[in-house]
């Protein structure tokens, strides 16, 4: 009897329903929180995503020595030996983007600004921005 009247002094006295009505109150303030603190994954435009080839060689599936295959994700670019996500965005239009990109590859890491357009030719172009020594420009040609 000793542990049941103990068992009951500690439980503490609930109205019905008040659990109910507090977390009903709660439920806006949780979700505008998970609003605010939630960050929004950086999004390459969809006219940009694909499949593209330095050369033509570089479309054709299953090869090995595709070195000048770049894949264009949501927010990846895959290359033959590295890989890129999108950190941050500076520009993003509908055939273009630039932002911070982490890359990663052959044991090494390395951040770089890359820029991403569409040309008039179907054609696109990556440029890397910035003092790098191999800061470059490239051209690839979409694939089937």
């Amino acid at each position: 009897m000793a542990g049941r009247a103990r068992a009951q002094a500690i439980r503490p006295r609930v109205k019905p329903g008040a659990a109910l009505r507090l977390v009903a109150q709660c439920l806006p303030l949780l979700a505008l929180s998970a609003c605010l603190t939630a960050e929004a994954v950086p999004e390459i435009p969809a006219a940009l995503q694909g499949r593209w080839g330095l050369v033509a060689a570089d479309c054709e599936p299953g090869r090995d020595d595709a070195k000048g295959l770049m894949t264009v994700g949501e927010s990846t670019l895959t290359f033959y030996e590295s890989r890129a996500t999108l950190d941050r965005l500076s520009e993003r239009g509908e055939t273009q983007v630039q932002g911070s990109f982490a890359f990663t590859g052959e044991g090494m890491a390395w951040e770089r600004l890359v820029s991403l357009t569409l040309n008039e030719d179907g054609t696109l172009t990556r440029s890397e921005i910035g003092d790098a020594p191999d800061a470059d420009s490239y051209t690839y040609l979409p694939c089937p």
